[in-house]
């Protein structure tokens, strides 16, 4: 089957957003780390609400909740190109997917720092 671009503008971005939609709901239901962050992102939500964070502290706990979710996306896009490309083990592609891991770890460790920030002071 041929693939044909769609250039009519409406129905284009349509279909574009019902692909990104469909890769979404593949992550949260086929990878675990996503599983486990789109929770914890789902549980920071209704903390969120339970302890009336500000406008502003809401603005950086979505970021950070995004930020994580993104980055752990293209982790998990480089991991399966990277198994694709080479099934055995290989210690280039292990340091192309330790790379990508790093990324994954800078996004959480910012996330809980400001998660830590937003809720420390009200739950002391």
């Amino acid at each position: 089957m041929e693939f044909q671009k769609d250039n009519t503008f409406v129905t284009g971005r349509l279909k574009s957003v019902s692909y990104a939609f469909k890769g979404a709901l593949k992550l949260i239901t086929t990878e675990h780390s996503v599983m486990v962050q789109f929770s914890i992102g789902i549980l920071l939500t209704i903390a969120g609400f339970y302890f009336g964070i500000t406008p502003t502290e809401w603005l950086f706990q979505t970021m950070a909740i995004g930020l994580v979710m993104s980055i752990e996306g293209l982790n998990t896009a480089v991991e399966k190109v990277a198994d694709f490309i080479h099934p055995n083990y290989d210690e280039r592609i292990g340091f192309i997917k330790d790379i990508a891991a790093g990324a994954v770890f800078f996004a959480a460790i910012t996330a809980i720092i400001i998660g830590l920030i937003i809720y420390i002071p009200r739950i002391s």
